[in-house]
């Protein structure tokens, strides 16, 4: 390939690191939400949490695209731009599986830490930031891994929408060299690379989030609370 064509396909590398990046930070912020809403005690806040999930994770992310990109400007008067478009409809759409992936690992942690943590008269918030996420949060990291492949293997989709992004700039460079093997053998390979790249920063992360599982607590809780947690057999997991 030529250098200018080199160049387009660096800037769909680029277009796509930076789709991936955005709609994994709103799909992180969504999981947390919705999956804490998940667990909350009153049943509607349940309820609405269940809702989104059920509508977000039973609808085609392609679709969701088409219906962000192109419903929403007629009906609300106002344009997203393609990289805006697809960081919304992708985030909210993974966001949803992120969601059940915290739900799960909140509801995996032993009931007798909760109930430490009760004891210990913590409120609510207290229980779920020092007692519960801790514990939780490294054991969320290998699906969210997964979930985070995927989800740059979603971002192919955003081509629908003439957005620049390595699938888009791989099938113009195929279409200006009309040769689809070689482009698009470097296309996959090029994914490989960055989702392998993903999985070795994320296995980091693993490991370092539960290597800090027990270590001392936190500024905001005092020693003595800290001596009864741990008989309790909440300490462990206060970080």
């Amino acid at each position: 390939m030529t250098s200018g064509l080199w160049e387009l396909v660096l800037k769909g590398i680029w277009t796509t690191v930076q789709l991936l990046v955005l709609s994994a930070l709103l799909a992180a912020a969504v999981s947390f939400v919705v999956g804490v809403a998940r667990t909350h005690r009153l049943w509607v806040v349940r309820f609405l949490a269940g809702l989104y999930i059920e509508v977000f994770r039973g609808t085609s992310a392609l679709v969701m695209i088409f219906w962000v990109f192109f419903v929403l400007p007629p009906a609300f008067g106002w344009q997203l731009v393609p990289l805006w478009a697809g960081t919304l409809a992708l985030g909210l759409t993974y966001g949803a599986y992120g969601s059940e992936i915290v739900r799960g690992a909140l509801g995996a942690v032993d009931p007798a830490q909760k109930e430490g943590g009760i004891a210990l008269s913590f409120t609510p918030w207290q229980r779920m930031r020092l007692v519960l996420l801790p514990q939780a949060v490294p054991e969320m990291i290998p699906p969210f891994s997964n979930l985070l492949i995927e989800l740059l293997k979603g971002t192919a989709l955003v081509s629908i929408m003439g957005m620049g992004d390595l699938a888009f700039s791989g099938n113009l460079v195929r279409l200006a060299l009309q040769e689809s093997a070689e482009i698009y053998t470097y296309i996959l390979l090029i994914y490989f690379v960055i989702a392998f790249l993903l999985t070795r920063v994320m296995r980091g992360l693993e490991k370092k989030l539960k290597a800090g599982v027990g270590k001392a607590p936190a500024s905001g809780v005092t020693a003595d609370e800290f001596k009864r947690a741990q008989t309790t057999g909440v300490g462990g997991a206060v970080s």
